[in-house]
């Protein structure tokens, strides 16, 4: 089978380390106030910075361009970790307009960093209050996905059901998973032992884990399409998306109608990616339109047959095939991207002595 663009939307994100850099000034942060379109002068350009797994249908942002008269440039910056990295490095002064692919994991990174302007979208009235983790709508959330532990359906002998299947050394010495220092579903992975088990016993987890023999990679590409089944290796447990299996099969040569993976939902950590002008743009009015059109149902149902993770607007259906084939998580892991911040090099540092010893 053939999953050359299935690799490119689940590519491994760089985890960065916990230094940043930021601008010498920052810039305006007051709350954008409700954008006057006509204030906007046609052939107005608004670039939107965003990760490289970022993607839509073509010509979906002319869609835009018709409404409002505004172009929209797309500029990609490497991983997640890069994009805000890169964002806080120009805090104040930024190479673009709006922001893209900020999520959980590096939320509270780029807040502390105030790189961006709030502004309260009316599309927000069809987002979960659970998904809007920030009070001041310095971000507005646009997607939601989970990262969970995939088994090749063939490749076990039995469906693990819960994190703690996969400490039995059978089941371990067949699990890849990635590096939480490089890799954000590896880290990801990480956070849903820490959410489920605690500060107490996640390391004893990972102990059991790495005594059973799990494999780690540095990224998901090698994970998936290297160790995985699906990639022609020998493990059959995976760490990677809710989505998965919908690309299996979207993309599947020859055609299938039902996924070979299936996913451990009790493994699944959320992850909530976010838009936000940036501070300093010279077109907040502009950027505040865009970050609408983002939450309208013309974007919101492009994104899960592209990115492969479920629209924010509850008020968007999902395709029939995503919704037939994509995970239903209802209960998953979560911790507050405070902590996460505060602890991220302690709890890698920690997880490297214990499996990479």
């Amino acid at each position: 089978m053939q999953y050359k663009k299935l690799a490119f939307f689940f590519g491994a994100i760089v985890t960065l380390g916990s230094c940043s850099f930021f601008g010498d000034e920052a810039g305006d942060t007051s709350e954008i106030a409700a954008p006057d379109r006509e204030a906007v002068p046609a052939g107005t350009t608004v670039r939107l910075l965003t990760h490289d797994s970022f993607t839509v249908s073509d010509g979906l942002f002319n869609t835009f361009t018709n409404e409002t008269g505004i172009e929209v440039e797309v500029v990609q910056a490497g991983d997640a970790g890069e994009l805000v990295s890169r964002a806080l490095f120009n805090a104040g002064e930024p190479e673009a307009d709006v922001l893209f692919g900020i999520d959980t994991t590096f939320l509270q990174r780029g807040l502390d960093g105030d790189i961006f302007r709030p502004y309260q979208s009316p599309g927000l009235e069809s987002v979960p209050d659970e998904l809007e983790l920030d009070d001041q709508h310095r971000v507005t959330p646009i997607d939601v996905g989970d990262v969970c532990v995939n088994y090749w359906t063939d490749g076990v002998a039995t469906a693990p059901t819960s994190l703690d299947d996969l400490t039995d050394p059978a089941v371990a010495s067949s699990f890849v998973t990635q590096d939480p220092e490089t890799s954000s579903p590896g880290f990801a992975f990480l956070l849903a032992t820490i959410a489920r088990y605690g500060e107490d016993g996640w390391e004893d987890y990972w102990q059991q884990l790495a005594d059973g023999g799990v494999t780690v990679t540095s990224g998901w590409t090698e994970a998936y399409y290297g160790e995985f089944q699906a990639g022609g290796g020998d493990k059959a447990l995976v760490t990677s998306y809710a989505g998965s299996p919908v690309a299996e099969v979207l993309f599947a040569d020859p055609p299938v109608d039902t996924p070979p993976t299936g996913v451990l939902v009790d493994s699944c950590f959320r992850q909530v990616e976010f838009a936000g002008v940036l501070a300093g743009t010279e077109q907040p009015d502009a950027g505040a339109l865009l970050i609408d059109f983002m939450l309208s149902e013309t974007f919101q149902a492009d994104i899960p047959l592209n990115m492969f993770v479920a629209p924010a607007n509850a008020d968007v259906p999902l395709p029939d095939s995503y919704a037939a084939h994509a995970a239903t998580v209802e209960d998953p892991l979560i911790l507050d991207p405070a902590d996460i911040e505060a602890n991220r090099s302690e709890w890698t540092q920690r997880w490297a002595e214990i499996v990479l010893r």
